[in-house]
Parts: C-alpha cells; structure tokens; sequence
C-alpha cells in the first residue's frame, strides 16, 4: 500500500478546519491534495481525535498482517491437499 507524506494530526486538523467552517477549496489548496482526497479523508476521520486515528492507523495494519497470515495458511493446506492426492 502506497504511504501517505501526511500525518494523522495534519488529516485530523484539516478535517476539523472544515467542520470549523473553512471552505474544501481553501483546504486543498493550502495542502496541495485533491478534493477527492480531502473528502476520503472527511469519511475516514470524520469526527475523530488524534490518538482515535493513531489507533485506527495500527489496526488497520495489525488486521493487514492477520489477513496475509491467514492466505499463507490457506495456501499451505491447499498445497498440502495437492501432495496427499498424488498431483504434484
């Protein structure tokens, strides 16, 4: 997954400035971002605090590393399954 050169704390505060009533434009403008990018940011942080998205920011990769662990052991069954049937 490609990194991000913005931290949570610069997403959070940009999304809080919106809430606070500066327009999408003046905010994309000041941080060189699209609006699309600004609006997937809006959905994704929307109402949080600093610490809430530093959290969901590890989880999000913790459940990234379960997820891959899990298709590693489902390949190795299927492999396995393969050998037992005598078609490798």
């Amino acid at each position: 997954m490609k990194g991000t050169r913005f931290t949570e704390e610069q997403i959070v505060r940009a999304v809080k400035d919106y809430e606070s009533g500066r327009k999408v434009q003046e905010i994309c403008r000041e941080l060189a971002v699209a609006e699309g990018t600004f609006y997937r940011w809006r959905s994704k942080y929307g109402g949080m605090e600093v610490p809430d998205a530093k959290r969901l920011k590890v989880l999000e990769s913790e459940n990234q590393r379960l997820k891959q662990m899990v298709a590693d052991q489902a390949l190795d069954i299927y492999a396995l399954k393969e050998a037992l049937r005598g078609k490798y």
